[in-house]
């Protein structure tokens, strides 16, 4: 998709690294503001080409006092001032803002970390005419303090330790918040920033998943010739299932999906899925049972990363086996491989210098993002790789894909692979966890709570436990249960069950499930754990 087509002021952020910068880009969208996150190191040729109203720099765990710590590009406060660009420092934003132009920045005597209320100490641009006394909560997370400003600059809010906690100069537009709005812990963070966008920078909104539809379709058709035909990989999901439905109303019968099965795949899934397709989608499916080559391959192999790559590189060979026949008949071959590649996915995968995340750790590689092998021969066309998990929902129900579609839970594109902790190939793994994950989906859905959870699932444990079950010593496996709820998928709380429910639940996987003994609840939010185990 690009920007440019895109009918809204954009909002771009320049990202340092904070845990929560994918949430300023969330919370932006969600005020129907198209908002892109790019590298914090960007050149300033990158950053004026994207021409934005506003931009954003982020926190990160980084001090500027550190010799490496990442900064915005020299020329980039004069280029702001001279276009009109309005600028907002964020913590780490913060400093860079009152370092590089003029203040002093030290490391801070009383650190302020978590909830704290501020006090606006006058009227202010940044929260509004007649702001002065006002008081809030908002969440802290800094070691360094702001000492001395910059001349043109005042200080607009200060913690109730007395630290800065807010700074502007209307005249240069450039403002700075020391604690985090984009984050639930800052009850009126979502009301400050929208003040922001909206009455400081007159910021046009225009963000629709209507202009996004058109604007991908437009792309798909300049970038395929008439002639060109292209390979779907459908797995089921939403994500997969959106993109072949987009990329077929752009295209019609020059997309051919296909269904792998990869021996990884949940409890009659295929058949479940297959029939889907042809019922309700209308989508051209094949089918392509490849078990055997991925379960080999991954024999023996328990680090999550090998398993993760090992199963990105077998899905291409896969493709590329179902272009060469789709050449035999066609007497064309297809280049393009379509991809429901998210947003997620790529911040994750911690991708190359451009795409936003070059101070941050890799989370870890996804099977169609890190994964894929360096010298695959298939292009890729990835639709929805700047959009998240909610945001694909909406572009789906303009599609007229079918509800239980869009409403189904994520599934790792690994499948299985990373809910088996260990060697998915030992013993008879990945049939125990099917059948629990089975009962655990199953009860869900009968207690009427699928849809109050944003993503649930089994995970078999490399370890076994004593137990006792009809009168006799076992010393069998031991399944968890993991259930959380989201907005996009970058970060979680664990669902809180009523105990009954467990109770049943673990009642029935050790009465149904010959070889489990012991059942536990995963109750750690994301961060610090992930969603999946691996």
């Amino acid at each position: 998709m690009d920007p440019k087509a895109v009918k809204s002021d954009l909002v771009l952020i320049l990202d340092y690294g904070s845990q929560y910068t994918h949430l300023i880009t969330r919370r932006i969208r969600s005020l129907n503001v198209f908002s892109l996150c790019i590298n914090g190191t960007s050149s300033l040729d990158t950053i004026t080409s994207h021409n934005p109203k506003v931009v954003i720099l982020s926190g990160g765990p980084h001090s500027v006092h550190s010799p490496d710590s990442p900064t915005f590009p020299a020329g980039f406060a004069e280029w702001a001032q001279e276009t009109g660009c309005f600028v907002l420092g964020i913590c780490y934003g913060l400093h860079l803002i009152v370092q590089r132009l003029g203040g002093v920045v030290a490391v801070g005597e009383k650190q302020e970390y978590g909830r704290m209320e501020i006090v606006v100490e006058e009227d202010s641009k940044v929260f509004g005419d007649k702001s002065a006394g006002d008081r809030q909560v908002v969440w802290m997370s800094h070691g360094d303090e702001v000492v001395k400003l910059a001349d043109g600059f005042r200080v607009a809010a200060r913690s109730q330790q007395g630290g800065v906690a807010a700074i502007e100069n209307p005249e240069k537009r450039f403002y700075g918040l020391q604690y985090h709005p984009e984050v639930t812990h800052s009850p009126k963070g979502m009301e400050t920033l929208r003040h922001f966008l909206f009455k400081v920078c007159r910021v046009e909104a225009g963000w629709k998943m209507e202009d996004v539809l058109d604007a991908e379709i437009s792309a798909i058709k300049k970038t395929l010739s008439p002639e060109d035909h292209v390979i779907c990989a459908l797995s089921g999901g939403v994500d997969s299932t959106v993109a072949a439905t987009l990329v077929h109303k752009a295209i019609g019968d020059r997309l051919h999906c296909v269904f792998v099965d990869n021996g990884l795949l949940r409890y009659k899934e295929r058949e479940r899925v297959m029939e889907t397709f042809e019922r309700d989608l209308h989508l051209p499916v094949t089918c392509v049972d490849a078990s055997h080559e991925f379960l080999s391959k991954l024999k023996g192999v328990v680090d999550p990363e090998m398993k993760r790559k090992i199963i990105g590189k077998e899905f291409i060979s896969i493709f590329d086996a179902f272009a060469h026949d789709l050449e035999q008949k066609l007497g064309t071959k297809p280049a393009y491989l379509v991809q429901g590649t998210l947003y997620p996915d790529v911040i994750e995968s911690c991708p190359p210098p451009g795409s936003g995340r070059t101070h941050s750790h890799t989370i870890k590689s996804h099977h169609n993002v890190g994964g894929l092998p360096k010298d695959m021969k298939l292009k890729l066309i990835e639709p929805l790789k700047l959009l998240f998990k909610d945001e694909v929902r909406q572009l789906g129900k303009i599609l007229n894909v079918p509800e239980g579609f869009l409403k189904r839970h994520p599934f790792p594109g690994p499948g299985l692979a990373v809910r088996v902790l260990g060697d998915v190939t030992e013993g008879n793994a990945l049939d125990v966890l099917r059948q629990v994950d089975e009962i655990f989906i199953q009860s869900i859905k009968d207690a009427g709570l699928y849809d109050s959870i944003w993503q649930a699932f089994a995970v078999f444990l490399p370890v076994r436990s004593v137990g006792v079950q009809g009168d006799q010593r076992t010393h069998s496996h031991v399944v968890a249960l993991r259930a959380v709820t989201s907005q996009d998928g970058m970060t979680a709380d664990w669902y809180y069950f009523e105990h009954k429910f467990l109770d049943d639940v673990a009642r029935r996987i050790c009465n149904s499930v010959r070889g489990v003994n012991r059942v536990v609840q995963d109750i750690t939010s994301k961060p610090p754990s992930t969603i999946e185990w691996e």
